[in-house]
């Protein structure tokens, strides 16, 4: 396979997995092979302010575990 090819198939997924998630019936298996694409191709994030990450991360129902304080 050519290397023209191959940059035509990455984008062609690429824009599939892109529609993929903009569907408002996107199931939680189609969002994690968008994850995993990201992150095979060296995309990450940051949850900088007033990012959607950020606004995510706010959003979760989960605490922030605190460090365990150390006694002697």
């Amino acid at each position: 396979m050519s290397e023209k090819t191959l940059k035509q198939l990455h984008n062609e997924l690429a824009l599939k997995l892109l529609n993929k998630v903009r569907d408002p019936d996107a199931k939680a298996s189609d969002l994690n092979v968008a994850r995993q694409f990201l992150k095979d191709n060296g995309i990450d994030s940051l949850p900088v302010d007033n990012s959607p990450l950020h606004k995510l991360m706010k959003e979760l129902p989960f605490e922030i575990p605190k460090k365990p304080e150390i006694t002697n």
